[in-house]
């Protein structure tokens, strides 16, 4: 790879780095070309970008960006990288769990995730992550929450209006 395609690709993730504020780098070292293949169109079935770089390119990129942001994730740049981005950020957790169910193995093999500025690292970390609530799920059950009490409110006058309607009925 010439210095001209090295900065190419630097450029690129960069770019990607900016653009979403999620990204998972996970192990993909013992898949096949076509899981590899059925992982990336499970990533593009579910709105992820699927990207594979070369763990020093990755960390230039990182490092040009803001070193310190990213820090917590330079550990994991390490064997073959496969990077994942995406606005939601749980997506990729979900894609990893059910392709390896899917496949009945263990990679791929999350190295570290990238959350709204928060560093989650090893695979151990997989379960937490496919729980994590998306901006709308957070939304919805907070408008759920404030419609609550005002549903009781308006259930109790409109059960206290039929009881004095039905006491009226029988005078």
């Amino acid at each position: 790879m010439t210095k001209e395609q090295k900065n190419e690709v630097i450029e690129v993730l960069k770019g990607k780095f900016s653009q979403y504020s999620n990204f998972y780098i996970a192990d993909t070292e013992a898949l096949t070309v076509e899981q590899v293949g059925n992982l990336r169109r499970a990533c593009f079935d579910k709105n992820v970008e699927m990207k594979v770089a070369k763990n020093t390119l990755i960390k230039k990129a990182l490092e040009s960006l803001d070193s310190e942001r990213y820090a917590g994730v330079y550990d994991a740049l390490h064997k073959v990288t496969a990077l994942m981005f995406s606005d939601n950020p749980k997506e990729p957790a979900l894609i990893i769990s059910s392709f390896r169910k899917g496949s009945n193995a263990t990679k791929p093999e999350l190295k570290a995730a990238f959350i709204n500025g928060d560093v989650y690292t090893g695979d151990n970390s997989l379960a937490a992550l496919t729980k994590i609530k998306t901006k709308n799920e957070l939304i919805g059950e907070v408008i759920g929450l404030l419609q609550s009490p005002a549903k009781r409110v308006l259930a109790a006058l409109l059960h206290h209006h039929e009881k004095q309607a039905a006491g009226a009925a029988g005078e």
